[in-house]
């Protein structure tokens, strides 16, 4: 039906923004890093988007690439993740993320989404684990073993999953040890 829309900004907030194109404001509901990712209020956007269609409702998603949208709509073939859940994993986590945590099997990545407990992550394993599309994981820089236990500490110290995968990809590759991997994503969480 909708697959893109191009317009001004009109107004944004949290996990909602106000797209006019042609003269007509459509409410469209984004994850954190779309929004992230848009200009000021006045400023053309375009989003690919994905419209569902209830017996009482229509509500426009959209994302900033075409990968974010493809998550999003796999996520949702799970049994019990609605768009409310899609949405609030890929407002949580980076898309490469969310797959290679899928890929692997690594529950703490995904337990450590608002919204996800254990069986959910499960089933989301279960169903997804070989179905997602793994291509540009490499490019994108995929987590190493080092990086992966890095991120598992810092989820486990209470930050969310995107800041923990930022953290562990700024340690430089020369630092061996664990530890020292974790001390220097904290500083980098740090600011210092």
């Amino acid at each position: 039906m909708i697959a893109t829309l191009y317009g001004k900004l009109q107004a944004r907030a949290d996990d909602t923004i106000i797209v006019n194109v042609g003269g007509v404001g459509l409410r469209v509901r984004v994850s954190a890093s779309t929004v992230a990712g848009l200009g000021a209020v006045g400023s053309e956007v375009q989003l690919f988007t994905h419209l569902r269609v209830r017996e009482d409702e229509l509500s426009l998603y959209g994302f900033a690439t075409e990968e974010e949208l493809r998550l999003f709509e796999t996520l949702m073939t799970v049994s019990g993740i609605g768009p409310k859940v899609a949405l609030g994993v890929l407002s949580a986590a980076p898309t490469e993320t969310v797959r290679m945590a899928i890929a692997q099997g690594n529950l703490e990545v995904l337990t450590a989404i608002p919204g996800i407990g254990k069986k959910t992550a499960q089933r989301i394993v279960l169903e997804l684990k070989g179905k997602l599309d793994l291509g540009g994981l490499a490019e994108a820089g995929a987590l190493s073993p080092l990086d992966e236990d890095v991120m598992n500490a810092l989820i486990n110290l209470g930050y969310s999953a995107a800041e923990a995968t930022r953290a562990a990809r700024s340690v430089p590759s020369n630092v061996k040890t664990v530890e020292e991997r974790v001390r220097i994503a904290l500083q980098y969480l740090g600011g210092g």
